[in-house]
């Protein structure tokens, strides 16, 4: 390998030593910024050409060499072996290499203060439309998984114990609707970040007439910055993009431990594909489901990095500190990670069959039907507070009795309620009970399938 020469080393007369310039070197993991970084440079080279800083000439030359630089990123696999401080420094030492002392124009009224703020920017604005389209197949697998399981019904849950019975297709589209929220706030994360911070310079501006606004335009920027020092010095928009990410991952993780639960055999409402499972290497008998584990754990990685960002900034003073060089690290892990697990949450939902047999049987037993009673009892003008003590009392005699509550018998229920009547077992079935809940968000299967139709239009306008 070879030293690349520092781009600030005229005011010094000795050499970093060589712990710390490894210690200070961000090159190893910041070289992802490079396509950006390219991107960036040749918007600033048209800026610096219309201020009348470079001729034309200079000009063609400089993006040429850019350009000539991208293409060989693309076929040179060690074309990054060489050692830099950072990428910035190892695309201008290329450029000079290429074309000679014009490459020493290009930074002319940037700093790499700026230069990293933009091409950060413009690096996680594309990445946080990948995670977006990510999360949009994988509400397009929950809404394939509801079409494969139209009728089909299991236990909700409080506390972890059985509580009202409810359609797969409410408990996917639960998901489907987080998801739409982690795309909203992606969204929107996505917009603050779409600002141009280039010509800030170090931190007070820039002494060149560029226009920041062509050069935004350019880039597809929405617009630039108004403060150079905030320009240099922010780093909300990725501390937003880490806080976005981690409420994506925890609602992946929450989806995740839903499914290792109803895996178990003491649940058993889902089996696992081969595909997403793995053995035990001592119990044969084992089906693992390591990939929903992952899932659920690689949550905490991106906690973490969102943690980290917070921590990192909240003592800085203004502008730039080189502590900031530790946001990319956190950032890219984040989108890895982030990026990663959402395919892999869809391959798994591709990758399960639902028992429906058995969450059926399950959505009958445990009393779900018990503030059906009471219901019924409050249509017949008792108030709720006695509808809901009797109804107690009924569940604990059916209790004794080791009997469902429509198994009990009119008389039995008489005991509790002169109120009750040959209709009640009709309110008790668990169609009705799912039906009754016919109130907009509700799981009533016409509620349900409205919802379904709403969400697979949202997708399908989405493709269009």
């Amino acid at each position: 390998m070879t030293q690349t020469k520092n781009l600030w080393g005229g005011r010094f007369t000795e050499g970093a030593d060589e712990t710390f310039a490894e210690f200070n070197n961000s090159f190893r993991f910041d070289r992802r910024l490079f396509g950006a970084d390219i991107r960036a440079s040749i918007a600033h080279c048209d800026g610096l050409f219309h201020a009348g800083v470079l001729t034309r000439l200079e000009m063609e030359r400089i993006k040429n060499g850019l350009i000539t630089l991208l293409k060989r990123a693309d076929f040179d696999k060690n074309y990054f072996d060489d050692a830099a401080e950072d990428v910035h420094s190892f695309i201008e030492s290329k450029l000079i290499q290429l074309i000679g002392d014009t490459g020493r124009k290009l930074h002319t009224g940037r700093s790499r203060n700026d230069q990293v703020a933009t091409a950060f920017r413009l690096w996680l604005r594309g990445e946080i439309t990948e995670i977006s389209r990510l999360a949009r197949a994988l509400q397009k697998a929950l809404v394939d998984l509801t079409e494969k399981n139209r009728d089909a019904v299991l236990p909700g849950y409080t506390h972890l114990q059985r509580a009202q019975p409810v359609l797969w297709a409410h408990w996917a589209l639960a998901y489907f609707e987080m998801l739409a929220r982690d795309r909203e706030r992606l969204d929107e994360v996505w917009r603050r970040v779409n600002v141009l911070p280039l010509g800030s310079a170090a931190l007070a501006g820039t002494s060149y007439e560029i226009d920041r606004e062509a050069v935004a335009k350019d880039l597809g920027f929405d617009g630039v910055t108004a403060n150079s020092l905030d320009a240099v010095s922010d780093r909300d928009f990725a501390i937003e993009f880490t806080a976005a990410g981690s409420i994506l991952m925890m609602h992946l993780s929450r989806l995740a431990e839903d499914l290792i639960i109803y895996a178990t055999n003491e649940f058993g409402f889902i089996e696992l594909g081969d595909a997403i499972s793995t053995g035990s290497s001592l119990m044969p008998q084992k089906k693992n489901p390591d990939a929903l584990e992952l899932i659920r754990g690689k949550s905490a990685r991106v906690f973490g990095h969102h943690a980290a960002l917070l921590t990192m900034m909240k003592g800085l003073p203004l502008a730039y500190n080189k502590d900031m060089q530790e946001d990319k690290e956190a950032v890219f892990d984040c989108v890895d990670t982030v990026s990663q697990t959402l395919r892999v949450t869809e391959i798994v939902l591709r990758n399960i069959k639902i028992n429906v047999e058995k969450s059926h049987l399950a959505a009958t037993r445990g009393y779900l039907n018990a503030t059906e009673l009471a219901d019924y009892l409050v249509q017949k003008d008792v108030p709720f507070r006695i509808a809901h003590d009797t109804v107690g009392k009924v569940v604990l005699f059916a209790i004794s009795k080791g009997r469902e509550l429509n198994e009990l018998s009119l008389d039995e229920m008489r005991e509790f309620s002169p109120k009750i009547e040959r209709d009640v077992f009709e309110a008790l079935s668990l169609e009705k009970t799912t039906a009754s809940k016919s109130q907009i968000g509700g799981t009533s299967p016409e509620r349900v399938f409205e919802a379904l139709e709403a969400a697979k239009r949202d997708l399908e306008i989405e493709t269009n």
